[in-house]
């Protein structure tokens, strides 16, 4: 990347703008992580019933009531682990509430603490301390990140799972497609088609990542193809006692 490339501007008026917005909530994570499992899991079917020499009919019922049931699974925990992050937030928000309001001195003091390891001395700490506690929403938002290491939850629950059944789905159906049409050599054009989508999957994870986009592609694909690897011997194994 050119050293000269800015990713957002710096005048006054910019910086404003940007600020008052806040900060965007991510459903990155939500993506890649149902679209690398839907692809996984789903490719992980075709394989394992390859490897067992089964029918395309019982691949393709197989395939869909993964699709659906694990992407559906997913998303439910999804939506209940975004909503448990959020609802420990307000606990600890609620604690140190009361933790200010009935302990303002000892609040002030692990202020006071906080801001010295980070080598603020004399008129200078002491400024820091006045101006943070000056404010009781300014002063909780501070003890929340600094003391708790929890920034401000401003993702959906709802959209998280949402974004994590959509690309479980859309991603997980991939390795089914060739089966679906019929098309010729199913078996190795779902293995191509699969291994682009990991590939892409990761590729794109690396545009808010400092690993290149070859490296985090290859990653992604190399995790995806050892999975299926791990499902096809199964499938050979098992179908081999059947």
């Amino acid at each position: 990347m050119d050293p000269r490339h800015l990713e957002h501007g710096h005048h006054p008026a910019e910086i404003a703008k940007r600020l008052a917005q806040g900060p965007k909530a991510s459903y990155l994570r939500d993506w890649v992580y149902g679209g690398i499992d839907g692809t996984v899991t789903t490719f992980a079917v075709v394989a394992g019933v390859v490897g067992a020499d089964l029918s395309t009919k019982a691949l393709l019922i197989l395939g869909a009531a993964n699709l659906f049931a694990d992407g559906f699974s997913m998303a439910a925990a999804n939506y209940s682990g975004s909503k448990a992050e959020a609802e420990e937030y307000e606990h600890v928000r609620l604690m140190e509430e009361r933790h200010v309001e009935h302990a303002p001195d000892g609040e002030r003091e692990e202020i006071r603490q906080i801001f010295r390891a980070k080598g603020f001395e004399g008129d200078a700490l002491d400024a820091a301390v006045k101006v943070i506690t000056g404010k009781r929403e300014r002063w909780i938002e501070t003890m929340m990140t600094e003391e708790h290491g929890l920034p401000p939850i401003n993702r959906s629950s709802l959209r998280a799972a949402l974004t994590t059944f959509l690309a479980f789905v859309v991603c997980g159906s991939v390795p089914l497609i060739p089966f679906v049409f019929g098309a010729p050599a199913s078996v190795a054009a779902s293995t191509a088609m699969t291994g682009l989508t990991f590939f892409s999957i990761g590729s794109l994870r690396s545009r808010w990542s400092p690993m290149p986009w070859w490296r985090a592609g290859l990653e992604t694909f190399t995790i995806g193809i050892v999975a299926a690897g791990v499902a096809y011997v199964t499938g050979v194994f098992l179908g081999g006692l059947l």
